[in-house]
């Protein structure tokens, strides 16, 4: 029994077998209080000539409750295990909800298109009802699969949490070593770039919208570039340039010296990732920035954003290097 409660997400199962059950009684309920108004035996199947199957109003409700639970714990159900992918499980679970609700607006169109006739061969699918229904059926599951909590449970992101607060509990210095930030150009540096680009690119969209599209696409790809994150811990230094390509990495043991410095981006090429002059650089404008000597002889600078996150990153940079040089 204690196997079976850790594979299955008991918020899920509990769920997926209460809300069809509720569905499926809603709807008895309302067909009973039509009852009156609904001919008995009722139309269940039609032709191009109308009405070609019938069944008693007790058959038709509650084989009708029972379609929609069966339906319901058939897909819902498929949520439940916790072996299987959490998209798939978020998936099925918005499928199952659209699927139950959809089947019950079904139903409910086939009673209420025949509700207060005299004859069961006028009788039809309320189209109204159809629509109305199972336009809600589906954005409601949508809704369900992305606000459905799929991982509950224990996960790696939880153990990779727990490591990490452990080793901050063991070695209190372990967050002053540490720094994460993004750097990024002046904001004059992001109109400039949009008043070159895009006026120029919705003239020539005119003619060839295309190469608008073109031009749009390359100001916005320059933009993230003029963007950089800087990651410094006791492994080292890494720098992801527009906040994802790393263009960096230099392992804390093959730094010899970092010192803040002020810059100007025109020494080292210019703004972005370069190389110039033996000098790796990843600036993103003219200003604070830190410079890295390794141990083989190599240079880099990095933008720094302030002063103050400048001389931050060069301290703790120093102290990670002289850490796994077995300095103090």
């Amino acid at each position: 029994m204690g196997k079976i409660r850790d594979s299955v997400d008991a918020r899920a199962l509990r769920f997926a077998m209460v809300f069809p059950v509720l569905l499926a009684a809603a709807f008895v309920v309302c067909a009973l209080l039509i009852r009156p108004d609904v001919p008995d035996p009722m139309a269940v199947r039609w032709t191009e000539a109308g009405p070609a199957g019938f069944a008693p109003f007790s058959a038709f409700v509650t084989f009708g409750g029972l379609i929609v639970v069966l339906v319901g714990w058939l897909v819902l159900g498929q949520a439940v295990p916790l072996s299987r992918p959490a998209v798939m499980r978020r998936l099925m679970m918005g499928a199952g909800l659209t699927v139950s609700l959809f089947v019950t607006t079904v139903l409910a169109a086939v009673l209420v298109g025949q509700a207060g006739i005299a004859d069961v061969r006028e009788a039809r699918v309320d189209m109204t009802v159809l629509a109305l229904g199972s336009g809600a059926a589906l954005p409601l599951g949508v809704i369900m699969g992305f606000v459905f909590k799929a991982d509950e449970r224990w996960s790696v992101d939880d153990d990779r949490a727990v490591r990490a607060a452990l080793d901050r509990e063991i070695d209190p210095e372990l967050a002053a070593d540490s720094v994460h930030m993004w750097v990024h150009a002046r904001s004059s540096v992001f109109v400039m770039l949009g008043v070159a680009s895009l006026f120029p690119a919705a003239l020539v969209s005119i003619a060839v919208p295309w190469l608008g599209a073109l031009l749009v696409a390359l100001a916005v790809l320059a933009a993230a570039f003029l963007f950089a994150r800087v990651i410094v811990d006791r492994s080292g230094l890494r720098v992801f340039a527009a906040g994802f390509v790393r263009v960096m990495e230099v392992p804390a043991s093959a730094i010899s010296s970092a010192t803040p410095a002020v810059v100007r981006a025109a020494d080292y090429g210019g703004w972005g990732y370069r190389h110039h002059g033996g000098t790796t650089a990843m600036l993103v404008s003219s200003g604070p920035a830190v410079v890295v000597n390794r141990a083989d002889g190599k240079k880099m600078a990095i933008s720094g954003g302030s002063a103050d996150s400048a001389e931050k990153v060069a301290a703790v940079l120093s102290r990670v290097a002289a850490r796994a040089r077995g300095e103090k």
